[in-house]
């Protein structure tokens, strides 16, 4: 949300620096990487600007807008068999579908619910916003950056069943979308399935060890109950920096490198949200009955 505002209101600089840092989370959005190349090429740099627009249509070849930017920059290169390649691409995504509307057209509309979504969850009407997402994911079903919030928002609703089926749906598709994974672990834990939450957290750890979330979220959950039954517990707390005292680190491997001490404050805080997760009343395991938003 902050970086959507900076990049609306042209503040290019808090915008890069707050996209960046979705990215250095593992956010992998198509839009995300869109509006990251267009404030390259306000800034002048038309080199990252091709290198994230691509990475955009990479994500979702049928991004119309990522390819007529691109097609613009190869122009402007005087490269003009690239850039009638990209215009072709997105004239043929233009073609109306059988519901009328063109892709661009459809991906526009999807994100404004999406944002009205966004707008009603701040403002505490989960059960309106969980609508909003879900119109515009029935409008374009791939916009997974969509699913996402629509998964925690189920989740802040006391609808954490139908939460892990968005998030599962969406590591099927996107296994690398280890923020959504992380999401996974703590629906888990809120119905109290501690050991999968260990378990999803583990493995993002096990996936890309700089997830410094994944690995305080792991720390609490294990220092609130050390008699926890947990799956592969050796292994998860070698990768978590959580090895027994009579285990001597090994220099030459390095997953039994321990990690630095996680600030105090954010320990508070992740902790807070742990105990709100906890003391919520788990739903029935078998989740149809929970009553549908």
């Amino acid at each position: 949300m902050r970086g959507q505002r900076a990049f609306e209101r042209g503040d290019d600089r808090v915008a890069l620096d707050s996209f960046g840092r979705l990215i250095a989370y593992g956010f992998e959005y198509a839009d995300l990487f869109y509006k990251i190349g267009i404030l390259n090429e306000r800034r002048g740099d038309a080199d990252a600007a091709i290198e994230n627009l691509r990475h955009a249509i990479r994500i979702n070849p049928s991004y119309a807008e990522a390819l007529l930017a691109l097609a613009s920059l190869f122009e402007q290169r005087g490269d003009f068999d690239q850039s009638e390649g990209y215009a072709k691409r997105a004239c043929q995504l233009a073609r109306p579908s059988t519901d009328g509307l063109d892709p661009t057209t459809r991906g526009k509309l999807a994100n404004q619910q999406a944002a009205l979504g966004d707008a009603l969850a701040e403002a505490g009407e989960k059960r309106d916003a969980i609508e909003a997402y879900r119109r515009a994911l029935d409008r374009c079903p791939t916009f997974h950056d969509i699913r996402h919030r629509l998964g925690i928002t189920l989740r802040e609703a006391g609808l954490p069943f139908q939460a892990a089926q968005e998030f599962r749906r969406i590591l099927r598709v996107r296994a690398g979308m280890l923020d959504s994974q992380i999401q996974l672990g703590l629906t888990y834990y809120s119905m109290g399935r501690t050991p999968e939450a260990i378990e999803e957290w583990g493995a993002v750890l096990e996936k890309d060890a700089r997830r410094d979330e994944a690995l305080m979220y792991l720390r609490l959950v294990r220092g609130a109950s050390e008699s926890t039954p947990r799956p592969d517990s050796n292994r998860l707390d070698r990768v978590a920096g959580l090895a027994p005292a009579d285990h001597a680190p090994d220099p030459d491997r390095a997953d039994d490198t321990l990690r630095p001490e996680i600030p105090s404050d954010d320990i508070e805080e992740l902790n807070r949200e742990l105990e709100f997760l906890n003391g919520s009343p788990p739903p029935p395991r078998g989740g149809p009955g929970e009553p549908n938003p």
